[in-house]
């Protein structure tokens, strides 16, 4: 079973580029520059294979899941009015306690998501820097009551999160699974689909500011050689994060904006 997952963060509306912190001048991709991913997207195979996934669900073939993290208020102002110009639908993972604050959705307009067709999803309730270095109770206390908090919005259940910060282990999976998360994204470029206690465990590919459009439908279609760009730049991220510790988080504000991106 495989899969491939974009991950989105921010979308700049009509030029306006929000001040949701450091991490989001990285990851956070203009209107246009937006429009121009979903039209190269739409033309190649990718286009073809867009799909939401509501709970668990078996799938043929390899779908393309659209992901967009921490709940922005131009996502769902913006990036879902685009998706629905082609018929898609996305995945809109919500830190709860952000939500209402200046520049983040609020639960009228999760509501409002949600009656358009989107899966609307946790993606934890404080947005934790190092979530697979808290205890297990925290874990749980994360999961469930970010869940409850979006359950309560939308007078349903909520079976789909994301791992906030990139910070994925095990541990996480199991106290998503155990909190009732049936779907679960996590911040490792891969297409394969693992399982951990029941809950199913995805992979995505981050796309930046600096994307090209050509790039983002290429990894939509399935190429190889950007997926396995990123593979190799997440092992080495992923060694680093083991040999820095906790400093690793203030060496990546400093150095990723300087890297250079396709």
């Amino acid at each position: 079973m495989q899969a491939i997952s974009l991950m989105y963060h921010d979308v700049a509306c009509g030029g306006a580029w929000p001040e949701c912190g450091w991490r989001h001048s990285i990851y956070t991709v203009g209107e246009a520059e937006f429009a121009r991913q979903a039209c190269a997207i739409s033309s190649t195979s990718g286009g073809e294979r867009i799909d939401s996934i509501s709970r668990r669900r078996a799938w043929q073939g390899k779908p393309v899941f659209l992901t967009f993290d921490d709940g922005a208020h131009s996502v769902g102002d913006c990036a879902a009015r685009r998706l629905e110009q082609y018929g898609w639908r996305g995945h809109f993972l919500i830190t709860t306690d952000w939500i209402g604050r200046p520049g983040f959705l609020d639960a009228a307009a999760i509501r409002g998501l949600d009656a358009r067709g989107h899966v609307i999803g946790s993606h934890s309730r404080s947005h934790p820097e190092r979530m697979s270095h808290l205890t297990d109770e925290e874990l749980l206390r994360e999961w469930s009551e970010s869940r409850q908090v979006l359950e309560d919005i939308l007078g349903k259940a909520v079976h789909v999160a994301s791992v906030a910060g990139g910070y994925y282990s095990r541990r996480v999976g199991r106290a998503a699974a155990q909190c009732g998360i049936e779907v679960l994204f996590t911040s490792e470029p891969t297409a394969a689909v693992a399982e951990e206690d029941g809950c199913l465990i995805l992979g995505r590919y981050a796309i930046r500011g600096s994307t090209r459009a050509s790039v983002v439908a290429a990894i939509a279609a399935g190429a190889r050689v950007p997926r396995y760009r990123q593979s190799s730049a997440w092992l080495v991220k992923k060694a680093a994060k083991c040999i820095t510790g906790s400093w690793f988080i203030d060496l990546r504000r400093w150095l990723l904006p300087r890297l250079p991106q396709s």
